[in-house]
């Protein structure tokens, strides 16, 4: 049975943590977070797609492809993106003072980076911080851990569970950032989940790959993809079960519980999104294939005109039914869709639906969080996004980004 520790964090044996302010930009917080992982641990991750990724990006690659990641170091108002080969040497030199201050090699640690891209990252500030947060690892460290990576979130994003599994509890953890720039293609933000369990390495890799896809790489805000995305998955090894067969129950419980805590906090990007009042599910049943509904989900998660309707609580099912074409179907019989806003039919046979009322829609639409679902009968696929509105804040903040 997989309970859900909402309310706070709990201790992953085999992972301390700790946020320390760096003062990257001028403000009066935590913005450098140090994660420590004990030896033998395993350490999988996703990363951006975007081609014009980050220094730290690189060189995580590079470090995590090697193996025996023993720490994570994690800085908030800057993402040493576009920053050429000084980015990386950059990255590399926050690497080494890590290293120094654990006593591990450079190589064993995975960088980090958030915030403006174009800017050059203000490294001795960074390495000046590196031995206070050494000094202050400890393993209930998560909310402010979760605190110090945000940008422009409003709020720390969290999750937990614990799930039983052959009489023995295992643990999850998780902390994400993020709130503009989000598209999927690995999504955009950072995430940091961690568990007790033992977890050989080729099965976290596949482990990771399926939690993103079932979470992060289905939510949208606006459409943009970032330069610094990463997910990070964690398996201390603590417990002393191991998960080392993927048909295995075990590890279809295990998976069900990571996947949970990688929803919630996918989620929670979305509800936080710069500016965001909607958060809404887009569901597309009887497509021919995953690619095709997910396509169709996303033209209307990411349509600003669908999402400027929805801010406006405007139930303007027109477009819907435009971004619907707009998703490139080929023979699409728009003759056979349907349309429901939660369980009110707006569309029937690619038309208005007989007994459809704005006043039905309206009341709908008006909720903060509702689902849109689209049925295309053309075969049996359903898949599902979600995404949020576009306020005039998002404008104001994003206009406002540098200042």
């Amino acid at each position: 049975m997989v309970k859900n520790m909402a309310q706070s964090l709990p201790q992953i044996p085999g992972v301390r943590l700790s946020a320390v302010p760096a003062k990257i930009k001028n403000w009066q917080r935590d913005d450098l977070l140090l994660i420590e992982v004990a030896e033998g641990a395993s350490v999988s991750a996703t990363f951006t797609q975007n081609a014009f990724c980050a220094a730290p990006v690189l060189v995580a690659r590079k470090h995590i492809a090697a193996g025996n990641i023993r720490a994570l170091l994690i800085n908030a108002g800057n993402a040493n993106a576009a920053t050429g080969e000084r980015g990386l040497a950059d990255a590399n030199r926050c690497c080494e003072g890590v290293a120094q201050a654990l006593g591990i090699q450079p190589t064993q640690v995975l960088p980090f980076s958030t915030g403006v891209i174009g800017e050059h990252l203000p490294v001795q500030r960074i390495l000046d911080a590196i031995p206070a947060a050494a000094a202050r690892l400890q393993s209930d460290a998560w909310q402010a851990a979760a605190q110090a990576i945000m940008t422009t979130d409003t709020r720390p994003k969290t999750a937990s569970r614990t799930v039983e599994i052959a009489g023995e509890t295992i643990t999850i953890a998780g902390i994400a950032k993020g709130a503009g720039m989000i598209q999927p293609n690995m999504a955009t933000m950072l995430a940091y989940v961690a568990t007790d369990a033992a977890i050989p390495q080729l099965i976290l890799d596949t482990l990771v790959k399926e939690a993103v896809a079932a979470s992060f790489n289905r939510i949208s805000v606006d459409g943009d993809t970032s330069t610094n995305d990463a997910c990070v998955l964690i398996a201390s090894g603590a417990t002393g079960e191991v998960i080392g067969d993927v048909n295995s129950e075990a590890y279809a419980q295990l998976k069900a519980a990571i996947v949970e805590v990688h929803i919630a906090l996918a989620q929670a990007i979305v509800k936080d999104g710069e500016g965001a009042t909607k958060f809404v599910t887009v569901q597309v049943n009887n497509a021919g294939n995953s690619a095709e509904a997910l396509r169709t989900a996303f033209e209307i998660g990411e349509s600003p005109l669908v999402k400027t309707a929805l801010y406006a609580s405007d139930p303007n099912w027109g477009r819907l039914v435009m971004a619907i074409g707009n998703a490139g179907l080929e023979n699409l019989d728009t003759g056979k869709i349907s349309i429901f806003l939660d369980d009110v039919q707006i569309v029937d046979a690619g038309g208005r639906a007989d007994g459809y009322t704005e006043e039905a829609g309206q009341a709908v639409f008006d909720k903060s969080e509702f689902t849109i679902t689209v049925d295309l009968q053309r075969g049996d696929t359903c898949e599902h996004i979600w995404t949020c509105d576009f306020s005039h804040e998002y404008v104001t903040i994003n206009a406002e980004y540098r200042t």
